[in-house]
């Protein structure tokens, strides 16, 4: 917005999408439009991309920021849930990826931002589909970004942590209920406001993997360097 950006807010709930809406109204110049729909309909998505397409002449920057995480285990957790999280993290992604891509490229240009998490880099407990379809999501856009390098077609891939946010709360069960409640680990998770200046930073920079978090991250080092270490840690950490 402070560069007079056009900006495009999208997710199911209209509601919340147009409190954000006028708050940026207020505070920062630029345009603002709200076009709501479910990641998980492919029929919702090509008509929302059709609607974009009337308002503005192209994309610049596409980012997935759709996910629901999780907070059950496997042997609770049933199949359906297990897909119920992959339509939304995953294959909802690469959907709305897949339908903006060919006009980027016809633009000769465009940056792609993917939310992923440090679970997509390892294990946690609780997390078993969740982790999956990060892991999966990391596997698609690598793959992605090797494909694109002589379109003018730009890939970052970032992978939060503990995040200060209610991704806990929201998150599903093993029947596909919400969880309901604010890990601990959570509340002591990274600002909101960092973290969202990290990830602008990471777009300006065209950095191509970028790590969020604290002791997620001190994780992620000592799996490289001395995977026995941990497996310990991992182990005996707290889920929650």
């Amino acid at each position: 917005f402070n560069y007079g950006a056009t900006v495009i807010l999208s997710a199911r709930n209209h509601k919340k999408l147009n409190e954000i809406r006028n708050e940026f109204d207020s505070i920062i110049k630029g345009h603002c439009y709200v076009i709501p729909f479910d990641i998980t309909r492919p029929e919702e998505i090509e008509k929302a991309v059709e609607e974009v397409r009337k308002l503005v002449p192209r994309i610049d920057i596409l980012i997935n920021n759709a996910g629901v995480s999780q907070r059950s285990y496997a042997l609770y957790t049933r199949t359906d849930i297990d897909r119920q999280l992959f339509e939304i993290n995953f294959f909802g992604t690469i959907t709305l990826t897949k339908a903006i891509l060919p006009w980027m490229i016809g633009n000769r240009g465009g940056h792609i931002v993917v939310i992923s998490s440090m679970a997509g880099k390892y294990g946690f407990p609780m997390r078993t589909a969740y982790s999956a379809s990060k892991h999966a999501l990391n596997g698609f856009f690598e793959s992605l970004r090797t494909e694109l390098h002589d379109q003018n077609i730009r890939v970052t891939i970032l992978c939060p942590g503990r995040v200060n946010t209610e991704i806990s709360v929201h998150s599903l069960n093993g029947n596909g209920r919400q969880y309901g409640i604010m890990d601990k680990g959570q509340k002591k998770g990274v600002p909101v406001e960092r973290c969202a200046r990290i990830v602008r930073y990471s777009i300006e920079c065209n950095k191509k993997e970028v790590f969020i978090g604290k002791g997620e991250v001190f994780l992620l080092i000592v799996k490289r360097i001395f995977p026995p270490l941990y497996y310990w840690i991992v182990n005996r950490v707290s889920p929650t």
